[in-house]
């Protein structure tokens, strides 16, 4: 809800035009008018809506045409978009305002949360207007919302504790201790009982809640001392000692528009004192309000509406340790022809705002600056969901990617409420399997994970052969398996730069030193000792496994089925295993770290669990002789041993080598 504290100036032009012309139409138009003027929103519109609804003669249309529209400005200012939206669209029906109007209407659809409409809105009054900045904005932002662009992964939830059934907003630490919040609040226990003219709503006041010794949040309460008062406060922010407090009040005279003003507060034994006002310039026209102080004092950031910005309200700052001459305007990197509001630090150099001025999704919108080398701002827009289409602002940091801002979303009086947002964790895990070549779990097998970052994980493999590792985004890693008994693997891995959970898997397939191992997808040509290129792949794997163990000596052996006589068979397999040899020489074992050795037919194969699963007809233990194989009854069962029995494999002969 637009409280004194909260309401915008930015509509006062177009009103104070209205109302010379409807002055002398009567005195309820009249009360209505100067109502507005003064910016009482709620009773102006109450006003309003009395005389729309009499206004039922043909001659009353132009008439009519001018309530509505004034109308729609009182439901725009208390946040009450999609009433807004529909007295603009009246105001235009009854032959009211220009094409202007089509701004109006778009703007309020889009705040609505209704974008396609806004889009269709802000491409008609573009056709008359080409180059109206506001509406090029808006129809950006329209359309981004549209797309679903900019959606991030925080997760944001009302924070039902601190809020009532009224307006409460601009939550923010006392400091860094994160253990005291305070906040604006209009809920039914606030100092005074008379109701804002504005809102309808009591006047603002300076509740803060804090926490217990358990770290829970305490159900929130007024500030202790001379700080609230009859009048409106709100929106503060603290020196970084939390000793003094600035903040927005309002200025409320008679017969004149409500202004804002900034005051200070110190606290003593957990009191505030009165308010005294923070003189920054003497024009006393202009508002001066949201005072943000940076985390190492130097500065106070404020909103105002003085002249020399760029429009609307704009982010203004000023020296506190040198006050004189150091006012100055943030510049059009942040500023707008709309409002920049409710600026808040990060850091000395990262500062938050709520603005209706960049391309948003409706209404305020938060973004984040960060001051670059050469003192310009690079400005980014939240994203959804802390952004939405109605009004978000007023947002401060615990600890890491949390906190706390407000928003009116979802809330058709246009109330605003306390949010907590939150930017969970990226979950990015790898998990996988230390297994042999039988594919059962190694013992003990230790696996460790360095990344490019710096980061090192060690860890040994569950009983099941299982292990698992968080990753952060982006980072190259080497991983290297090993056992007692095994050869080591080494395998590389880059993790995505997206910002989502993943999971990935990489299985280690260890050979043992002990008994004799099986490279698969080895080929060679009929009958000949010639590899086949298709076998290049394996042979490579075999020598980047002779690489990352490189005190290991190994003999390649060759074995053929019972086909062929004996010597056939042995010397063929013999010129078969030195084809592997000679390939691994040639791209760079070292030779006096291989020996070749051919078979023939004299090693059978004897199945191994692995096998028996691949070829249920045979069972773990059985020996493929030619006796065994003769019996079976089947031919296809025949030549599916005989092709287990065609193999090259390796076995471990030392594990010294060079090392001594």
């Amino acid at each position: 809800m637009k409280t004194y504290l909260r309401t915008t100036a930015g509509v006062l032009g177009a009103v104070m035009i209205l109302t010379g012309l409807g002055s002398c139409r009567g005195p309820k138009l009249a009360t209505a008018n100067e109502q507005l003027e003064r910016g009482e929103y709620f009773d102006a519109s109450k006003t309003y809506r009395k005389l729309y609804n009499k206004l039922t003669k043909r001659e009353e249309r132009e008439l009519r045409g001018e309530v509505a529209y004034k109308m729609a400005v009182c439901h725009r200012e208390l946040n009450q978009f999609a009433r807004a939206a529909a007295a603009y669209q009246n105001a235009r029906r009854y032959g009211y305002g220009d094409s202007a109007l089509y701004l109006d209407i778009a703007q309020m659809l889009h705040a609505d949360g209704k974008y396609a409409p806004a889009v269709a809105a802000y491409e008609e009054y573009l056709s008359w207007r080409p180059g109206d900045k506001a509406a090029q904005t808006g129809l950006a932002g329209a359309l981004m919302a549209l797309d679903k662009k900019g959606a991030t992964r925080y997760v944001v939830k009302q924070a039902k504790l601190f809020n009532s059934r009224r307006s409460d907003f601009a939550p923010m630490y006392l400091d860094r201790s994160l253990d005291q919040l305070y906040f604006t609040t209009t809920n039914e226990k606030v100092t005074g009982d008379r109701r804002s003219e504005i809102t309808g709503m009591k006047k603002a006041d300076i509740w803060f809640s804090s926490k217990d010794e358990k770290g829970q949040w305490k159900r929130p309460e007024p500030v202790e001392g001379e700080l609230n008062s009859d009048a409106e406060e709100g929106i503060t922010s603290f020196s970084p000692d939390g000793s003094t407090m600035y903040l927005t009040k309002a200025r409320r005279e008679p017969n004149a528009h409500t202004g804002v003003e900034i005051y200070t507060s110190q606290r003593s034994d957990a009191k505030w004192s009165a308010p005294v006002k923070f003189e920054i310039t003497s024009d006393t026209l202009s508002n001066y309000g949201h005072p943000a102080v940076s985390p190492d004092g130097r500065w106070l950031v404020f909103s105002s509406d003085m002249p020399g910005g760029q429009g609307g309200r704009d982010l203004w700052r000023i020296n506190l340790l040198e006050r004189a001459g150091s006012l100055e305007n943030l510049g059009e990197w942040i500023n707008t022809p709309g409002d920049e509001v409710f600026p808040s630090f990060r850091s000395d150099s990262v500062l938050y705002f709520a603005s209706d001025g960049h391309p948003g999704y409706g209404g305020l919108d938060i973004f984040r600056a960060e001051q670059t080398p050469s003192g310009g701002w690079t400005v980014v827009n939240m994203g959804s969901p802390v952004n939405s289409a109605s009004d978000d602002f007023g947002i401060t940091f615990g600890e890491g990617e949390s906190g706390f801002f407000s928003s009116n979303r979802g809330d058709n009086r246009g109330y605003d409420h306390i949010y907590t947002f939150e930017l969970p964790e990226l979950k990015i895990m790898i998990s996988g399997w230390v297994l042999d070549k039988d594919e059962e779990p190694v013992p003990g097998a230790v696996i460790r994970i360095v990344g490019n970052d710096g980061s090192n994980q060690k860890q040994v493999a569950r009983d099941d052969g299982s292990f698992a590792f968080p990753l952060d985004r982006g980072v190259s890693y080497t991983m290297m398996a090993g056992a007692k008994g095994y050869l080591n693997q080494r395998q590389e891995f880059t993790s995505d730069i997206a910002e989502e959970d993943a999971e990935y898997g990489v299985d280690f397939i260890l050979a043992s030193i002990n008994k004799p191992v099986v490279v698969d997808n080895i080929f060679y040509d009929f009958d000949k000792a010639t590899l086949r290129p298709e076998s290049k792949a394996a042979l490579d794997e075999l020598a980047v496994i002779l690489r990352e163990n490189p005190n290991v000596t190994i003999e390649m052996a060759s074995h053929t089925d019972r086909k062929g006589s004996d010597e056939y068979n042995i010397d063929l397999s013999s010129r078969r295993a030195r084809s592997v040899i000679d390939y691994l020489i040639s791209v760079g074992i070292a030779s006096d770290r291989l020996q070749s050795q051919g078979y023939g037919e004299s090693r059978p194969k004897t199945i191994t669990k692995k096998l028996a699963r691949e070829y249920p007809q045979f069972k773990e233990g059985d020996v493929l002789t030619e006796d065994y194989i003769l019996e079976l009854p089947e031919e296809s069962d025949r030549e599916a041993a005989d092709q287990i029995n065609r193999r090259t494999e390796f076995q471990v002969l030392s594990i010294d080598y060079q090392m001594f």
